[in-house]
């Protein structure tokens, strides 16, 4: 619309433009490297990836809600969503073995459980550990990672084809709307939403969100809700815990350090207090009950500081976390 308001413009004021064949050349370039960023917009993008990004781009996908972006290097496998990364495949063992077993260990026995967020099928591979588990709704946003993490080849060995398993359902929806529209009730409720980067990510850390979670919850159920790092972004971490306290339940906050991301914070949120599981599942690489009980433990620089709490109305996490991380990039 811009460059149409600007060739009308040339042809009004013709007569008064002193050198109108130089306006008119400059206005005709300009109109040709709009055309030619219009339809070479996806090799741009590309290229601008494979500078961006340190590894070698593997897949890379523009949907309605993201890009995604996989690489691989020596590393491993790294998932980054609008160039945020979600995971990278040497040490994503401990960002999901620390989200997803203090819940489910302390539960007992779940049978009824679901992920919301968690498209790759990560926390889900976590989750189908416990025999005791009869039913895994994840719950999507976006189709598109959800098809990705169970029909690629290269992706689905990382989750262990956890999306192909019969008692995995998988709903392509707003979590929010979901939580509002159903009935059903979960023993364990896991939260693995990207980090509050924007204001439709924020809702999702609101305590509306929070309120309609506490209905889904059994009685005796438990919810972990990833919660950025209590570290670096130490104010918007106990924004969160304020925010599930003021829906009247109970917040146990801890961490972990993940290196591709530093320390890593998590919150259980239940109507019954948490406890100690008496033994986690065999095989795990990171998690043991020695471990998990330094996880509860706040050092002086993360200890807990006074915060608002998050409303829909006012999304005072959205604002705080991105002064925090702010900070740190300049």
């Amino acid at each position: 619309m811009n460059a149409v308001i600007a060739v009308w413009a040339l042809w009004l004021f013709r007569k008064e433009l002193r050198r109108f064949k130089s306006h008119a050349l400059a206005c005709a370039l300009v109109l040709l490297a709009l055309l030619a960023g219009l339809f070479g917009a996806e090799h741009i993008t590309r290229f601008a990836e494979d500078k961006f990004y340190q590894d070698r781009i593997v897949l890379s996908s523009a949907t309605p809600y993201q890009r995604i972006v996989v690489t691989h290097g020596k590393p491993g496998y790294r998932l980054y969503l609008n160039g945020n990364l979600q995971f990278a495949e040497r040490d994503e063992y401990r960002y999901h073995e620390a989200l997803v077993h203090p819940v489910m260990a302390a539960h007992g026995a779940p049978k009824r459980v679901a992920v919301l967020g968690g498209g790759d099928g990560m926390a889900v591979r976590e989750v189908l550990k416990y025999p005791s588990v009869e039913s895994v709704t994840l719950v999507e946003l976006d189709p598109a990672m959800t098809d990705l993490f169970s029909q690629h080849p290269m992706l689905t060995q990382l989750n262990r084809h956890a999306l192909e398993d019969p008692r995995v359902k998988v709903i392509n929806t707003d979590a929010f709307q979901w939580l509002q529209q159903g009935t059903d009730t979960f023993d364990v409720i896991i939260v693995d939403f990207p980090d509050p980067t924007n204001f439709a990510i924020g809702k999702l850390f609101t305590n509306s969100f929070y309120a309609l979670l506490d209905q889904r919850l059994s009685a005796s159920g438990y919810a972990v809700i990833q919660t950025t790092s209590p570290l670096i972004a130490r104010k918007s971490f106990w924004t969160v815990v304020t925010t599930i306290e003021s829906v009247g339940l109970a917040a146990k906050p801890y961490h972990a350090h993940v290196p591709s991301f530093g320390e890593w914070g998590f919150v259980i949120a239940s109507r019954r207090p948490w406890r100690m599981p008496e033994q986690l599942p065999q095989g795990l690489r990171f998690l043991s009950r020695d471990a998990m009980k330094l996880m509860f433990d706040f050092p002086l620089d993360m200890a807990r500081v006074p915060a608002e709490v998050n409303r829909l109305s006012n999304q005072v996490l959205v604002h705080t976390y991105e002064q925090e991380w702010g900070e740190v990039s300049h």
